[in-house]
């Protein structure tokens, strides 16, 4: 689910910018960006997102800024005093000149020492505090943006169980056309004198039965009923919700396959289309 929150805390002379945004995914998939100093803490901060965020690919980064003159690393001096005796006698037994010691001593292990200091507690504590109040205000977007997605949700419903009500009209004229249809073309393979009314108007009766879409109408109205009433309960989520949207898609298939006239095809096409935005929409819901 789409959504946005950043917080900045202040350490001595750090300081510490949470941030972290999301767009939609069907699994949780965290990418983060921290610095080496709190590299140790990533599966504690790993945690804290799983908790808030069930679903969703989010960028979680921290930053820090004013770290003042710190050095992060030291020249090990004996170190390399000791490397460069040992060249330069080398050097000079075997004769060589024009040496680059300082480029040949610079690519030897343990000449750099790491002063980078190590995390304390308190500085922890400041950085999930930080952390914790960028996922308060990532959920609040969350929850902001979920009241546009319900009203979106509800409209888009609307709209399906409106277009189910213009198809009655278009079926009523589909039936009776097709009935006519069928009369004229068993009289003209038989003869209008040599058709059985009695025999005729059984097998009318058998295929308009097959191109009835009453069944499917009162299906597609419960289901889109119980999209609204599970929206709007308390045990909502976007997996329960992508159910009952298949099941929508089923009876609007359906709808389609049994019109067998082209206004009807025009508002099932219609459908399909608010349905398949439904279908988006739900990705942004947990």
């Amino acid at each position: 689910m789409t959504g946005y929150g950043k917080a900045v805390a202040e350490f001595e002379k750090k300081q510490i910018t949470v941030e972290m945004r999301s767009v939609n995914s069907k699994q949780l998939d965290v990418n983060m960006r921290i610095p080496g100093l709190y590299r140790e803490k990533e599966l504690e901060l790993r945690q804290l997102i799983a908790q808030k965020a069930e679903r969703g690919k989010i960028d979680f980064s921290v930053s820090l800024d004013n770290q003042g003159d710190e050095k992060s690393v030291a020249l090990n001096r004996h170190l390399v005093k000791a490397y460069f005796h040992e060249l330069q006698t080398i050097t000079m037994e075997t004769g060589q000149h024009h040496v680059d010691y300082v480029g040949i001593i610079s690519k030897l292990p343990e000449i750099w020492n790491n002063t980078r200091p190590e995390l304390t507690e308190q500085e922890w504590l400041m950085l999930k505090h930080a952390a914790e109040k960028a996922l308060h205000l990532f959920d609040d977007f969350r929850i902001a943006e979920g009241e546009n997605l319900q009203h979106d949700l509800r409209q888009r419903i609307g709209n399906i169980q409106k277009l189910l009500s213009e198809i009655r009209p278009h079926e009523v004229r589909r039936t009776e056309a097709y009935k006519l249809r069928l009369e004229q073309k068993v009289k003209d393979a038989v003869g209008a004198d040599f058709v059985d009314a009695n025999r005729l108007e059984q097998e009318l009766i058998y295929y308009i039965e097959k191109i009835d879409i009453t069944e499917e109408k009162v299906r597609l109205t419960s289901h889109c009923n119980y999209f609204i009433e599970t929206m709007q309960g308390p045990d909502n989520n976007g997996r329960k919700l992508g159910f009952i949207s298949q099941e929508i898609g089923r009876e609007i298939n359906t709808i389609g396959s049994k019109a067998n006239d082209a206004e009807m095809q025009k508002l099932v096409v219609v459908m399909k289309d608010e349905l398949e935005k439904v279908k988006e929409q739900l990705l942004n819901i947990l």
